[in-house]
């Protein structure tokens, strides 16, 4: 096996399970701490995405768009959370899944409406258009190692910032038990609406930070969503730490599976039979090794204190 692809393939995997984190982060704090089902997660991925190619292009700066998107999804989860969503919180999930199932179709029709069917772009400039040298003889692109550093510094951020901070203390509180924190004098309400915002933050940067590699299009969300589901149950809900780590498993496990899985199979099967069954059994693999982790840990690898 080249060492090379190897070492390329595992740092691609690790860049899809940051990807996968700033997804699943907002929403295990979503679905952990506000106990809501919230299915239009993947549209504010789509919604940063569109927004930063809008902005940036109206700034004629990368930076400068990123920014006002990430400050355009601070005020759209806020305004959601108010306006929308509020009036679920004491409502069934069956009623969660339908309200949210609603928004997508609501957004996707509005994301028609205001940009139209063509996917947008966002170019990046020169210093991030190209590749530097690494060991094992690799080129790598520069934005892609960009994406992991910022994915490393952001979840140190929330670390730090649940686990160190006042407010990070009232959100492992309410996620331990929300009725008695809000019996102790907790702002529940002001609470929910900072966790929602801070979740649609994470979901936009993430759609920002991958719409250069790919493009924002109506609909990008609804795939990735199901995988930051799966990475928020094995990891555990409500837990940043198992989100991080379930994610990059995760990353991992489906890009290399991807790229290596028919390899390793021609050691046991025809080629024929190797070139069927790889493609089926990789996208099979996060699956699999959710099954595993739930079988042993039925609550994820690191539940929350209390859960």
């Amino acid at each position: 096996m080249n060492l090379a692809l190897f070492a390329e393939q595992f740092l691609n995997g690790f860049q899809l399970g940051i990807i996968l984190f700033l997804l699943a982060a907002g929403l295990t704090l979503v679905f952990g701490i506000m106990d809501l089902v919230n299915l239009a997660h993947g549209s504010l991925y789509m919604l940063g995405g569109y927004f930063a190619a809008t902005f940036t292009e109206l700034t004629g700066s990368f930076l400068g768009g990123v920014a006002l998107a990430l400050l355009a999804m601070l005020v759209l989860g806020i305004v959601l959370e108010v306006v929308a969503l509020r009036t679920l919180y004491r409502r069934d999930h069956l009623d969660h899944v339908l309200a949210t199932f609603g928004l997508i179709l609501f957004f996707n029709e509005a994301t028609l409406m205001l940009w139209g069917p063509e996917g947008r772009t966002i170019p990046l400039p020169s210093i991030l258009d190209a590749s530097v040298r690494l060991p094992f003889g690799i080129d790598y692109p520069i934005y892609r190692i960009l994406i992991i550093a910022a994915g490393l510094m952001i979840a140190l951020g929330l670390y730090l910032l649940v686990s160190k901070t006042r407010i990070g203390m009232q959100i492992r509180a309410g996620a331990s038990n929300r009725e008695m924190a809000g019996a102790l004098g907790m702002n529940i309400p002001v609470l929910f609406t900072i966790i929602f915002g801070l979740g649609a933050m994470l979901a936009g940067f993430a759609g920002m930070i991958i719409t250069p590699i790919t493009q924002a299009e109506v609909g990008m969300g609804e795939n990735v969503l199901i995988l930051a589901f799966v990475v928020i149950v094995i990891g555990g809900i409500g837990s940043i730490r198992g989100a991080f780590i379930a994610a990059i498993a995760a990353g991992l496990i489906d890009t290399m599976g991807r790229s290596f899985l028919d390899v390793l199979l021609l050691l046991f099967l025809p080629s024929n039979a190797a070139e069927a069954a790889g493609p089926a059994l990789s996208s099979m693999m996060i699956y699999i090794f959710m099954a595993a982790v739930l079988f042993f840990k039925p609550q994820g690898l690191f539940p929350p204190k209390g859960a």
